[in-house]
């Protein structure tokens, strides 16, 4: 039929548009770019949107909205948090980034304050728009009427990343006194507040010093990456095998939750702050990583992986920002056909599961809809790009040299 020909050969011009600039990225990226540190900075990403998606629920209850999880109802769904929180991977790969940017900038001469201002601009300039709409939002739904438990909850998911993006800045801030800190200086101090904490009754406010602790001892895994301490496999296999026990002998025997984000009304969250469990949880993942860096070298040689990857690099920190707004949009906009299940529903049983994954690419439309509309807020200003970091030389692990960026 016509039709089916017209349809085909539409089909055959777009395959070769991707395949076309796929192949552009690819040749446009320097040789010795490592490019296994994206895809892992890529899966860390998408991992904590993934994440949120699944375990966090709007429940409608007459004319307010509040927050729930399924893994307060199905305990058994705990295995979704060990696959989708990988804060620890993104510290890992910002250490080990972040190390070695700030010696390519010494051995450069460039100040530290110049260097401090050009990483730290690039992590900020995305919040600007958040925190504008955000705003507007809250003010308006307040002035219109809504419960204030609604726009609380709302405002709270929305700006939920943040805490992420002070955490992460305050590190790389920190980033020339880090870069010869033995990771297991933090761990310790995790451990011992841990210990104050749970078994010596201190009290819980203690464990806000994990906030830096526990996320510093990834990072500087990342630095010790950067020294080449970490080349070998052996390092990979320790901390992954090491991790695993760790985290399963202090889930069995020493009361920590099974699930490693929080759940809406445990006593013990591991993430809020990070428990020793969430550490050592990351200590495993962090040795996943490692071990799959050649397989990921070798994947990202095809161009088309390359080029999803390059893409939600360069779109890194708009995806992270606004996940949690695309899910409340269109959580919003579902309520004006009723209550639907997976989306206003109780996160109580298997069918709420299912539901919710027929959801995902709604949520993933939406975003695609944030994501289009607040872009230029990460290069440049609004209406005016800046410039493209999707292929940003990094040094190749058997290079001692760093290598000049590039532009697409």
């Amino acid at each position: 039929m016509p039709e089916s020909s017209s349809t085909r050969r539409a089909w055959h011009g777009v395959r070769h548009g991707i395949r076309h600039g796929a192949d552009r990225i690819d040749a446009a990226t320097p040789a010795d770019r490592d490019r296994a540190v994206d895809a892992l900075r890529a899966f860390a990403i998408l991992g904590v949107v993934m994440g949120h998606w699944l375990v966090t629920a709007l429940v409608a209850d007459g004319g307010t909205l509040h927050t729930a999880s399924p893994l307060q109802h199905m305990p058994w769904l705990a295995p979704i948090s060990w696959a989708f929180q990988t804060l620890a991977v993104f510290f890992l790969v910002g250490g080990h980034v972040a190390t070695r940017s700030h010696a390519s900038a010494r051995a450069n001469g460039t100040p530290y304050r110049t260097w401090l201002t050009a990483r730290l601009s690039r992590l900020f300039k995305p919040v600007a728009a958040v925190l504008a709409l955000w705003t507007i939002a809250t003010t308006a739904l307040l002035l219109t009427g809504t419960e204030f438990e609604t726009v609380r909850t709302l405002a709270k998911l929305a700006l939920s990343p943040l805490w992420f993006l002070v955490v992460f800045a305050a590190l790389t801030a920190a980033t020339p006194l880090l870069t010869r800190l033995n990771p297991l200086w933090p761990l310790a101090v995790v451990l011992h507040v841990d210990l104050l904490r749970f078994g010596l009754g201190a009290p819980q406010s203690l464990g806000w010093l994990n906030l830096a602790a526990g996320w510093l001892v990834p990072y500087t895994l990342g630095a010790a990456w950067t020294r080449g301490e970490l080349e070998r496999r052996r390092s990979g296999w320790v901390l992954l095998i090491g991790g695993t026990a760790a985290t399963a002998g202090l889930v069995a025997w020493a009361g920590y939750p099974a699930s490693m984000v929080g759940v809406p009304g445990a006593s013990v969250s591991n993430l809020n702050p990070p428990t020793l469990a969430a550490v050592t949880f990351g200590l495993a993942q962090c040795g996943l990583a490692l071990l799959l860096r050649e397989r990921l070298r070798r994947t990202m040689r095809r161009p088309l992986a390359w080029a999803a990857v390059a893409f939600v690099n360069l779109s890194a920190m708009t995806i992270f920002l606004w996940h949690q707004t695309a899910m409340m949009a269109t959580t919003a906009t579902g309520l004006l056909a009723g209550h639907l299940p997976g989306l206003h529903t109780r996160p109580d049983g298997v069918v709420w599961v299912a539901y919710r994954l027929a959801w995902l690419p709604a949520f993933a439309l939406a975003l695609t809809v944030c994501w289009a509309a607040f872009r230029s807020y990460e290069h440049g200003r609004p209406g005016r790009p800046g410039r493209s970091r999707v292929v940003r030389a990094q040094r190749s692990p058997d290079r001692a040299t760093p290598v000049r960026a590039r532009r697409v």
